[in-house]
């Protein structure tokens, strides 16, 4: 039996298309192995969003050039970034022998096979109406209790710094009954959790909205009460009261949501074609606070976007100070090619200065998180256990409703139950906690 290591790269999106790639190979009789060495087929699934993430995979791939001199093996890059280049790909790293986007998995059986007769494979083209919804994905979480669902494919926003749109192609929705059969096969096999992924999830539509988002979110909530539900990633302009009402009436629908401002700046928001305005976000805040009090709210942003002037910036110093998130993703703008931004502003932001930026809104970020972790001293959280401490076998971790991490003392039968932990101390990045009966 033939063997195949896959290696995944960027979001959590790309963990669930690792998965559909697993089903789709297991399917055809080909065997995943964990050691690379072993492979006859070595699949790299990439990122496409930053500059930096194709480096890595760049770098790998030297890897598995020298690894090929040595062996006959065929080398498979997949996902955005295959879907970004396209064939240029095969002249700029002659180690690959196939090239398939996202919504090209299905035929990744047929790519191997032109691959073994010794001929270059491709396939990029994008889908409007593929959303593999009757794979069953095979599950590779480590610890059994987390997991994610895709229910939705593809980013309509054009945010004009983003190459989503271009790599992912159009929105296309699962149909609900296959979202929650996936769901109900998975609590049978154990998981206590699931994150519903999307690039624009709570654009969730099926047949015409007689399905939206909150709707597809209750009825996950209604499968098992004690399945907690997350997802990720809303988008401001999308996020209703109605899915708010949603959360706050579901103990299980969890209490954190990752809402991305991109800036503090209106004018630089409509220059990233956001769709609102710095006013509209914090009413969307002012909104999730008033229905759900204990709610953990973080937040991407991105330092040095195109003509933003030292006062935009400390608009979004201002507007993290206001709402103070939990956590951040922080990011110097990067340029991507062929997006609106690269076609029609300039990049005329020095390095310095974004990088000066950035690192002025990391430092109050990480104030404002040790303050919200100091700000749990002595409270009692229900934990869902999902396994052992990274740096000591004899302490367990898991997260609370908000979404922090928090190590305990605890013996291992206990991962994959519910325990309440009461915290005891704090680092800027976890919780330190006891079990309470």
């Amino acid at each position: 039996m033939q063997k195949f290591y896959i290696e995944t790269y960027g979001c959590q999106m790309n963990v669930a298309d690792s998965e559909l790639i697993i089903t789709i190979l297991k399917d055809k009789g080909y065997e995943l192995t964990s050691d690379y060495k072993k492979a006859d087929y070595i699949f790299v699934n990439t990122c496409s969003v930053r500059e930096k993430a194709e480096q890595r995979v760049r770098g790998k791939l030297s890897l598995y050039k020298g690894l090929k001199k040595q062996k006959k093996l065929k080398v498979a890059l997949v996902g955005c970034m295959a879907q970004r280049i396209k064939n240029k790909l095969f002249e700029e790293e002659p180690v690959l022998d196939i090239i398939a986007g996202p919504d090209a998995y299905k035929n990744l059986p047929e790519l191997i096979k032109k691959a073994d007769k010794g001929l270059k494979a491709a396939d990029v083209k994008l889908s409007k109406t593929e959303t593999y919804q009757e794979i069953s994905p095979t599950k590779i979480d480590k610890n059994g209790v987390c997991t994610f669902v895709s229910i939705l494919r593809g980013c309509d926003n054009m945010c004009s710094f983003c190459i989503v749109p271009f790599t992912r192609g159009r929105e296309r929705s699962r149909s609900p009954e296959s979202i929650l059969t996936e769901i109900k096969q998975l609590v049978a096999q154990g998981y206590k959790e699931v994150t519903l992924l999307g690039q624009n999830v709570n654009k969730y539509n099926w047949n015409n909205k007689e399905v939206n988002f909150a709707k597809l979110l209750q009825k996950t909530a209604d499968i098992d009460k004690n399945l907690r539900i997350r997802f990720s990633t809303p988008y401001p302009q999308d996020f209703t009261d109605e899915v708010i009402k949603t959360i706050a009436r579901n103990e299980n629908i969890c209490n954190s949501i990752h809402l991305p401002i991109q800036s503090g700046s209106s004018r630089i928001l409509e220059k990233m074609k956001r769709g609102y305005t710095r006013e509209w976000y914090l009413e969307r805040i002012e909104s999730i606070r008033n229905h759900i009090p204990d709610c953990a709210i973080t937040t991407d942003v991105i330092a040095g976007f195109c003509s933003e002037t030292e006062q935009e910036h400390n608009e979004t110093i201002e507007l993290f100070r206001q709402v103070k998130f939990n956590s951040a993703f922080m990011f110097k703008y990067s340029e991507r090619p062929n997006n609106y931004a690269q076609r029609n502003y300039t990049d005329d932001i020095d390095e310095d200065t974004k990088l000066r930026r950035l690192n002025e809104i990391i430092e109050l970020q990480n104030k404002l998180s040790l303050e919200s972790n100091k700000n749990d001293i002595d409270k009692t959280f229900k934990i869902l256990v999902e396994g052992t401490s990274k740096r000591s076998e004899e302490r367990l971790f898991g997260r609370n409703s908000q979404n922090k991490v928090i190590i305990f003392e605890a013996n291992k039968n206990l991962i994959g139950k519910y325990v309440n932990v009461t915290v005891t101390d704090f680092t800027q990045a976890t919780l330190l906690g006891e079990i309470r009966p």
